[in-house]
């Protein structure tokens, strides 16, 4: 089976067009679509159907999406070893929603630089469905907010931060105590079904805090920027979203110990990438957790 067809195959699936799909093949249309045609001959199944403008895939077709990406995966990785013998290839890496502004770049940044044979597909989803997507193999790696239920036995975690909770306050609010401005000022609540958020629920409820509720939202970026413009006051874990805007708000710590939200990497023991993995966890510890990382075996 020639996997020219199977790549031309995918990128229709992909981009819901022959022509779409061809321009970046640097193909023709008719090219793209007489390598489908031997395609499913050699198969015995129709692959794609179209449906007015757009070009979807058959039953079948989606039956075979998942393993064709996998050997064309598969396959680039094999060449680029045959070729230097230095890690090359590419890698699928899930990040929670929050992080893609500010643990995702802060990490590609030197990997990028250090490893710039190596390519890397990111997909964001809450953390609890990054972890099931790496188990089942469909990512090599996350980044995650890690979850209370156990991670699965084919994976490792590695703990490379943990965050306490803080106070974050506009700049009018400077001299104020941190209890007395989650209970006066008006309340900016992290979402009550997020993990920070029942991070931030099980604080105030210890400690018998019963805020002014403005707004409730599941995104931390929102919550900094909303504080920003002084509309109310959060209580949130103390990230990097927040170190980047420490000029335009507060901090303020608050009494007692707090819930931590730790932030994680999480990896598929088996993947055939590992060696790639590797390197990026490492590049990971090095950003995240010089000499403070402890990693779990499961």
């Amino acid at each position: 089976m020639n996997t020219e067809y199977l790549e031309s195959f995918t990128r229709v699936v992909e981009c819901h067009s022959l022509a779409e799909a061809a321009r970046r093949l640097g193909l023709t249309p008719g090219a793209v679509s007489a390598r489908i045609r031997i395609l499913e001959e050699e198969l015995g199944v129709p692959l794609i159907q179209r449906s007015g403008q757009t070009v979807k895939p058959t039953e079948a077709g989606l039956r075979i999406y998942d393993r064709a990406r996998e050997l064309l995966q598969n396959e680039r990785d094999l060449k680029a070893v045959a070729t230097t013998g230095s890690i090359q290839g590419e890698i699928q890496l899930g990040v929670f929603l929050s992080g893609l502004t500010t643990h995702l770049p802060a990490l590609l940044d030197p990997f990028c630089s250090r490893h710039p044979e190596i390519s890397v597909q990111v997909q964001y989803d809450p953390s609890d469905a990054l972890c099931g997507k790496v188990h089942a193999g469909q990512l090599d790696a996350a980044l995650i907010i890690e979850p209370s239920f156990a991670i699965p036995k084919n994976c490792e975690v590695l703990t490379l931060q943990e965050e306490s909770l803080v106070v974050i306050a506009p700049l009018s609010y400077e001299g104020g105590e941190a209890h007395e401005l989650l209970t006066t000022a008006p309340f900016i609540r992290y979402h009550r079904n997020s993990p920070s958020g029942k991070l931030v629920d099980r604080y105030l409820k210890d400690h018998k805090l019963h805020p002014r509720q403005r707004i409730e939202i599941d995104s931390l970026l929102t919550i900094v920027a909303l504080v920003e413009r002084g509309i109310g006051v959060s209580l949130v874990p103390d990230s990097f979203s927040i170190s980047y805007s420490d000029r335009l708000l507060i901090k303020l710590p608050v009494p007692g110990r707090t819930p931590l939200r730790k932030i994680s990497m999480v990896w598929n023991k088996h993947s055939p990438r590992l060696a790639i993995i590797r390197e990026l966890v490492d590049q990971a510890q090095r950003v995240f957790c010089p000499g403070d990382a402890k990693g779990k075996n499961f």
